[in-house]
């Protein structure tokens, strides 16, 4: 089966973007992927369709109930035991329920790679000042987060983490070595990508790198390589430290980091 997106939000509408729009708009019309959206207004029972209250204990803000929640959740795990029983007995399997949280581990790379590479996911979007803790210790399996900062509400980072999960796709992608050139994969030792290049040749005075004009493809992947270390070494000093734990970094490497530094060093 495909990965499927089962994405509890109140504002549906916004995933067009991941559907209408893209390379995750062509690997959707392919059928590389599926994604369905549950609206918690859609389970409520009251006419005005409440789903958030104020916080016991006062303070600003409204806290979305759990019920609705629930319920929306209980639903979605409903429709993919009738999806993947229909389509292979006994194939029910098991996703998690992500809720998107300030609190919850910060997504990276692996982290899409293994939602591509597995059944999908059920993916909260919480909005308000936050979500009943009731609702999460009955059903949350993990939370995840983009970053040290704060959204209106959980569809933003809902998107930002399908795009990159549906692009590590099989046939996602026109090339099918695009992304093990990105930024943080394993084939670039989890380092950042190197600076890229087009025409025309000179560019308001600036012209391509040699080396890129060479034609010798060793010399390219050299240069390439250095300056992807190059360039994390500058910005993210953290992922060289991690490629050099996991042993990710080759003799050649190191000693043009030592070089690096031996310059910077000495202000050249």
């Amino acid at each position: 089966m495909v990965p499927r997106f089962d994405v509890v939000t109140l504002f549906p509408a916004i995933f067009d973007a991941v559907t209408r729009h893209g390379v995750s708009a062509r690997a959707h019309a392919r059928g590389l992927w599926a994604l369905h959206t549950w609206n918690p207004r859609d389970v409520t029972t009251d006419v005005h369709r409440t789903v958030d209250d104020r916080p016991y204990g006062g303070g600003p803000g409204m806290v979305m109930l759990p019920d609705p929640l629930l319920q929306s959740v209980r639903a979605a795990q409903a429709a993919r035991t009738v999806e993947a029983v229909g389509a292979t007995p006994g194939a029910e399997q098991a996703v998690p329920v992500i809720l998107l949280s300030p609190a919850g581990r910060r997504f990276d790379q692996p982290m899409a790679a293994q939602l591509a590479q597995g059944p999908g996911a059920i993916i909260v979007c919480g909005r308000y000042e936050g979500v009943d803790q009731r609702f999460i210790d009955a059903c949350v399996t993990d939370e995840w987060s983009l970053g040290d900062f704060v959204l209106s509400g959980g569809e933003v980072a809902a998107l930002a983490i399908i795009d990159a999960a549906v692009r590590l796709l099989p046939g996602a992608l026109n090339h099918g070595q695009s992304a093990a050139q990105d930024s943080f994969d394993p084939s670039l030792s989890g380092l950042l990508d190197c600076p890229h290049y087009t025409r025309p040749e000179i560019y308001q005075g600036r012209a391509v790198p040699a080396e890129l004009l060479s034609g010798h493809h060793a010399h390219i992947a050299r240069w390439r390589r250095e300056q992807s270390l190059r360039l994390t070494a500058a910005r993210r000093p953290d992922l060289i430290e991690a490629a050099r734990q996991a042993g990710a970094l080759s003799r050649e490497d190191e000693n043009f980091l030592a070089n690096l530094a031996k310059k910077a060093g000495a202000g050249l």
